[in-house]
Order: structure tokens, then C-alpha cells, then sequence
């Protein structure tokens, strides 16, 4: 059962002002929603991708804490150490700008599954927040302030 009651039958008096305010959120565009939930994990991304580089080299340092800490299953930790840090340079540039945004939401969210299970397993609620933008990019794509829409529109078709 829902509590959200619909704007006709919104009762007058003293919960007017309630009624006033939740009106007003609903007002809030879900392209703004979904800028920032491009924005925002887009620059953890980005940052944890620096960390990871010696000028234009993944460092020494990435591959040791891939080799030491992470310790993933099946990948080397050279290589693991060199698809991390391209992947978080690159999608989170896609995100922002937009552009193949449900398949870098995607790709990030997979990351994300990684770090929870098999690194980080107790960040549960940071990696939750992450995980839940990615879902939301997936699920109701990047808004209108987005190369997505931008070609949508010029080539005619929904996005």
C-alpha cells in the first residue's frame, strides 16, 4: 500500500503545507537527478584512477596493491592493475560527458560488484550509494543533459 496520496486528493488544512512541499520535490527534474548521478560517482572514479598512475604509466605502486591487497581471482595483477586504471579513466569520462552512458553505468557498476565482494567487503554502504546511481543511469538512462539525448534527438529516435 502507498502513502502517496494523488495531488487531486490532497487533503486541505493543516497538512497543506506537507502537500505544498512534496509538490515541489516532485517538481525536481530527473535529468538533474541523473546528472548528478553521473557526476558525482563519475569523480571517485576518476580520482581512484589517478592514484593509479605515474604520469602516463600505471604505477609500480597499482600493480603491488593489485598484487598485496586486492588479490583477485584469475587476473594477473599486472594486467588487473592496467584495465582498473583505464576503465576508471574512461567510463567516468563518458559519464559525465553523457555518451554510452547505460553501458558505463554498467561497466562501473560491475567494478563496484568487484570492490564489494572481493576486496572491500565491509564498504557495503558506500559502495551501495555507488551502485544504486549506476542502477538509476541503467534503468532510466542519463536525462536530457546528455550526448545521449543530444543524438537521440538529432537522429530522431527515443532515448
Amino acid at each position: 500500500m502507498s502513502l502517496d496520496i494523488a495531488h487531486s486528493s490532497a487533503p486541505a488544512g493543516k497538512w497543506s503545507g506537507l502537500w505544498a512541499v512534496r509538490d515541489r520535490l516532485d517538481a525536481i527534474p530527473l535529468s538533474f537527478v541523473s546528472l548528478c548521478a553521473r557526476l558525482f560517482p563519475a569523480a571517485v572514479f576518476w580520482q581512484s584512477g589517478q592514484t593509479k598512475l605515474e604520469g602516463w604509466q600505471v604505477s609500480e605502486s597499482a600493480v603491488l596493491l593489485f598484487q598485496e591487497e586486492y588479490r583477485l581471482p584469475v587476473l594477473d595483477p599486472y594486467l588487473a592493475a592496467h584495465l582498473a586504471a583505464v576503465a576508471e579513466h574512461l567510463f567516468p569520462v563518458l559519464l559525465v560527458l553523457g555518451l554510452a552512458t547505460r553501458l558505463s553505468a554498467a561497466a562501473l557498476l560491475g567494478m563496484t560488484l568487484v570492490i564489494q565482494f572481493l576486496v572491500y567487503p565491509d564498504a557495503w554502504p558506500t559502495h551501495g550509494v555507488w551502485a544504486t546511481c549506476f542502477l538509476l543511469l541503467i534503468a532510466r538512462g542519463p536525462g536530457a543533459f546528455s550526448l545521449d539525448a543530444l543524438l537521440a534527438r538529432r537522429l530522431g529516435c527515443a532515448h
